[in-house]
């Protein structure tokens, strides 16, 4: 990562100094800790063994219970459990830690993943789903004796056709689900402004209506999930209920992909500058706002960060049946300060809940300023500058993959390479800043092959893998449902 620095990605987003975003960093920070079940099969036993060999053999320690426990008893924060076997109710490994925030908790299972041919994705998630509610777990792994599989609360799977991990897979895939946790943002994380919102203003009308009709285009499409409601499912006992939905911050469920549209932004040209050692990539606050320093292929400019807002889909919604009075709210960063604004005609006494995956629609929003600051100084007639400025753009989140034949014109693709981790994560808002420099990096490539390259840049592609893709640019919601959606 030498495009942008973790300084500038912590002044604009907020993301913790020191968020691991390469595996070797993963790695140095996993802490592992095996508490077993009381009584394990003999091929859990033997998962159990080869999982803990994988580890050390990547450098990671592995602690005892007993090591990693504080004066309490319970396992220290930060330590991730891995918890193999069926555990009765009082034993639980939830009742070794202090909150479900502090650690990241991985029930192992003898038995095969609930998912099958004949049903469908929504089915399947509302099964991984359910288990993770009755075991009071983060991540689940099933085993058998032919292959083992990883299952994730936002509807991730990973199968490995192997009966016992090998290190590179769990180098490549597991440590990455273990280190980037998804915790929901909590409406006192933002700044409020209730009832600000204008619902009759020209843009709010023209997208409420865009909304509308993209959701009617992907209704009937399987990889945009819908919803699952935590009051359907079975918990062991109220207590474990309620933990759950303290931990979603009292949300009804959890509902899957997003649509937004970011609104306006008038950006000014990108300054070339005569530096660009990786210790000059500092961000820089002045009275006039924060400068950021960014590398495009071996030039660094530096660029003024604007204030971004987006109309987006409040958390439980339905994607497909938006009410926009009811289904939409702004978010936005300004100064590197989160906010939400609710609409005026909104229901009075309502705690507006904002998307698990704000801080990745900020990071898009924030990354198409960056971009059309770019392009204008690199190529001023850029359409994507003039109508991110005039229009905006738009976001959609869907759980699938969309062919790269099949991608809208001026639309480049990235992270196919990346860790696997939920969308929901920094490192996953990390990814959208950088990888879509790496696609402006592709435009411009393109241009120099006499293409239409940076010129015709319209948008990005962000492929996250094993969760889905988000796709950004100047298309509204509805045409890109249209090309999605033929």
């Amino acid at each position: 990562m030498n495009s942008i620095s973790e300084a500038s990605l912590g002044a604009m987003l907020g993301i913790p100094a020191g968020t691991p975003l390469t595996i070797p960093a993963m790695c140095r920070g996993l802490r592992p800790v095996f508490y077993p079940a009381p009584n394990m099969s003999g091929r859990l036993k033997v998962f159990s063994r080869s999982l803990q060999s994988a580890f050390e053999a990547l450098g990671i320690k592995v602690e005892s219970p007993e090591a990693a426990s504080g004066p309490d008893g319970r396992i220290l924060a930060g330590r991730v459990v891995i918890a193999p076997g069926v555990f009765p109710d009082n034993e639980l490994a939830i009742n070794r830690v202090s909150t479900l925030y502090n650690n990241i908790i991985v029930g192992i299972y003898d038995e095969p993943p609930p998912l099958s041919g004949q049903s469908g994705a929504q089915e399947r998630l509302d099964a991984i789903v359910a288990r993770l509610a009755r075991d009071m777990v983060h991540i689940l792994i099933y085993v058998t004796a032919e292959s083992w599989t990883i299952c994730t609360m936002n509807g991730g799977v990973a199968v490995f056709q192997t009966p016992l991990p090998c290190v590179e897979d769990v180098r490549r895939t597991l440590v990455p689900k273990l280190t980037a946790q998804v915790v929901p943002p909590r409406p006192k994380d933002f700044m409020i402004r209730e009832g600000e919102l204008s619902t009759r203003s020209p843009f709010f009308l023209e997208a409420a209506e865009d909304f509308r009709r993209s959701g009617r285009l992907w209704e009937k499409s399987p990889v945009l999930l819908t919803h699952t409601s935590t009051d359907n499912l079975e918990y062991r006992n109220g207590y474990y209920r309620r933990i759950v939905r303290r931990y979603l911050d009292e949300r009804s469920g959890m509902s899957y992909g997003f649509f937004a549209r970011q609104l306006p932004v008038r950006v000014e040209a990108a300054v070339p500058v005569a530096y660009g050692d990786t210790y000059d990539m500092a961000p820089e606050k002045d009275p006039g706002g924060l400068r950021v320093p960014v590398r495009v292929e071996g030039t660094v400019y530096m660029i003024k960060v604007p204030t971004v807002r987006v109309l987006t889909t409040r958390s439980g919604c339905k994607k497909t049946a938006v009410e926009p009075l009811r289904d939409l709210l702004e978010i936005g960063m300004e100064d590197g300060r989160p906010y939400i604004t609710t609409p005026a005609l909104s229901e009075e006494g309502t705690t507006p809940r904002p998307s698990f995956d704000t801080l990745t629609i900020l990071a898009h929003a924030l990354g198409n300023a960056l971009v059309a600051s770019i392009l204008l100084s690199i190529s001023p007639e850029s359409t994507f500058a003039r109508r991110l400025g005039e229009s905006g753009a738009s976001l959609t989140h869907w759980h699938g993959y969309p062919e790269e034949e099949n991608l809208p014109d001026g639309y480049f693709m990235h992270g196919t390479a990346n860790p696997p981790v939920s969308c929901s994560t920094p490192q996953s808002a990390a990814y959208s800043i950088i990888g879509k420099i790496e696609g402006l990096e592709q435009a411009l490539q393109a241009r120099s092959a006499c293409t239409r390259g940076a010129s015709g840049y319209m948008g990005d592609v962000h492929v996250e893998p094993n969760h889905g893709t988000n796709i950004i640019g100047v298309l509204s919601l509805s045409e890109t449902a249209a090309a999605l959606n033929p």
